[in-house]
């Protein structure tokens, strides 16, 4: 079985390990009929893509920009931020790799049988937050009123934004795209007519604590999917910092761990692969690796410069509350 893991340590570029990593599994897809193999390739070829020819990009961000634009105008008293980017090689894997465990594992509870070949290609193909925005808005006590709940009031506007964004960027190139799950519930604070395209994790909070709006677009100029995201600064913080950050580990292990009893071994090479690929990047050291322009002392003082591990920065913006800039001129 072929796996990210071994080609880490020889100081390739992240490019040259995309190359590397996606033509050996397409080699061994072909030899071994193994057609999530040659899936697999061909997801990586489009993460080597957004590396190579990213012009689009500076398009795209400044359409994104546009609801930016509207934000500032519209809610000067609220202090925001905007940052892009491009979902780096190790979380990307990660991501691959995870959904083919979850969808066998939650197909394997409901009938007791595994999914066909084709409903699992069908559901890898719909991976489309390779590009994301995030939007973090926060209201300065100095704007509340007396009696007033300041993080009531922050998912106040959080729910009038993202009312108000399919619409705004539909308006420039953008088509808002039907929620595939984990759809929006009805009572939420969402309008009935954007509701379906949302994934809604705040009225409909996810075990964890995680909590944010999920929207994906489709860029029609670019032909590419984007993924915008809008939460409020301590959504944004125990996400990134606290307990559902990326990088704590020990309830995923344990959760995959527990999927990993359920199915029997041997059963379905695609998830037994697919598992052991993750278990291999959850533990790997990032002091050991080596590649070109990416260093870390160890798992948690981290340089990368390069998109192999937190992702490559788009762009980013900040808006400060009352503060208007030459961008909504």
């Amino acid at each position: 079985m072929l796996s990210l893991n071994d080609y880490l340590y020889s100081g390739d570029t992240v490019l040259k390990i995309l190359h590397c990593y996606s033509d050996d599994l397409r080699e061994n897809g072909i030899k071994n009929h193994n057609q999530i193999d040659l899936v697999h390739s061909n997801f990586l070829i489009r993460i080597s893509e957004l590396l190579q020819h990213n012009e689009f990009l500076t398009s795209q961000s400044q359409r994104i920009l546009e609801f930016y634009k509207f934000m500032a105008r519209e809610y000067p008293f609220l202090a925001f931020t905007l940052k892009g980017r491009i979902k780096s090689l190790i979380r990307a894997e990660e991501k691959f790799n995870g959904k083919i465990v979850g969808l066998v594992y939650k197909h394997y509870l409901a009938n007791g049988t595994f999914p066909s070949l084709p409903e699992l290609k069908d559901k890898l193909s719909k991976i489309r937050d390779l590009i994301a925005y995030r939007f973090v808005i926060s209201l300065p006590r100095c704007h509340l009123a007396q009696g007033q709940n300041r993080e009531s009031e922050e998912i106040k506007y959080l729910y009038e934004l993202a009312n108000a964004l399919p619409e705004i960027l539909e308006e420039h190139g953008f088509a808002s795209q039907l929620a595939s799950s984990n759809t929006a519930q009805a009572g939420s604070p969402l309008c009935e007519d954007v509701r379906p395209y949302y994934k809604d994790y705040i009225f409909g909070q996810k075990e964890a604590g995680y909590r944010s709006l999920h929207i994906t677009l489709y860029d029609n100029l670019s032909r590419s999917f984007a993924e915008v995201q809008l939460r409020t600064k301590d959504m944004d913080d125990f996400a990134e910092i606290g307990p559902a950050n990326h990088l704590g580990y020990e309830k995923r292990q344990e959760a995959e761990r527990a999927r990993r009893d359920k199915i029997p071994v041997g059963e379905c090479q695609y998830f037994d692969e697919a598992y052991e690929r993750g278990m291999m990047l959850q533990k790997l050291d990032l002091s050991k690796i080596d590649v070109n322009m990416f260093s870390a002392v160890d798992n948690s003082l981290i340089n990368d410069g390069c998109g192999l591990f937190r992702g490559r920065l788009i762009l980013p913006y900040e808006h400060l509350s009352r503060f208007q800039n030459d961008l909504i001129d």
